[in-house]
């Protein structure tokens, strides 16, 4: 089993920048992909960014955050990262990292999340 922990969310201005951490403990030997996820007020959970852990490969970004979003990880720390810059109004959300064992498999370990609010 891996744990993980979100931090780093908070308020800011439209336009303004926040960066998002995600350390995981346990069994990080088994992370396979790591991603961060996001549930705004009344909508579904939704993908925003994911990376395979060991090599650092980004696999993909939501079409939303694109050029403004930049997921990384310091796997000697264990830890994930969303650089989030010229943030909207409409990336208000908790954000949520998870991490998945196997490519096929579904991301089974997820953190309590952390809340963002762009104010405009």
């Amino acid at each position: 089993q891996v744990q993980l922990v979100e931090s780093g969310g908070g308020l800011v201005q439209a336009g303004g920048s926040l960066r998002l951490a995600c350390a995981a403990s346990g069994r990080t030997f088994s992370m396979y992909a790591m991603a961060w996820f996001r549930q705004a007020p009344g909508k579904e959970r939704e993908f925003v960014a994911g990376l395979l852990f060991w090599s650092g490969k980004v696999l993909s970004y939501a079409d939303g955050v694109k050029g403004r979003f930049t997921i990384s990880r310091d796997s000697a720390k264990n830890t994930l990262y969303l650089q989030m810059d010229d943030l909207k109004p409409e990336d208000t959300a908790v954000y949520y990292c998870a991490t998945k064992v196997n490519a096929g498999g579904p991301f089974g370990s997820w953190g309590q999340g952390t809340q963002v609010t762009v104010a405009s």
